[in-house]
């Protein structure tokens, strides 16, 4: 007879999450973030937007499994030599979130200007922390 509870996720599933985490260096609970944000994660693991998707303590507890067992450098090893025989590195790479966060404009006169070029603070705000600290002295411009 069965024992209860949710049917487990399949082997597979859970082996595509951990190249996942791994070739994106994720934590577990940014891992499962990510697979329920981006359709480019749940398309590679076959899931539908309806499928149920494991959680960060899911994720780690296999993770620990296979890691106990000794088969997580096996399985990896063999992954990365299939990958290579079929002429794919691969690598690792990081997800960055870039966020720009408005900042009131500088009213700086033309000589505190060529002062801050040269890397030095303005006479006028030398004996002013206060000011000091209201003045982005390394960020000129953004991209």
């Amino acid at each position: 007879g069965s024992k209860g509870g949710r049917p487990p996720f399949d082997p597979v599933l859970m082996f595509k999450i951990l190249v996942i985490q791994t070739l994106n260096n994720l934590s577990d609970a940014r891992t499962e973030y990510l697979i329920n944000d981006r359709l480019s994660f749940m398309r590679f693991l076959s899931l539908g937007l309806s499928d149920r998707v494991p959680d960060a303590k899911t994720i780690r507890l296999f993770r620990e499994r296979l890691t106990q067992a000794g088969a997580i450098e096996r399985l990896f090893d063999r992954f990365n030599a299939t990958l290579r025989d079929a002429s794919y590195l691969p690598m690792s790479g990081q997800i960055l979130d870039a966020t720009l966060v408005a900042a009131p404009k500088q009213r700086n006169t033309n000589g505190e200007k060529a002062d801050l070029r040269a890397g030095d603070i303005p006479e006028a705000w030398r004996d002013k922390p206060a000011k000091l600290s209201h003045k982005d002295r390394q960020a000129r411009w953004t991209l």
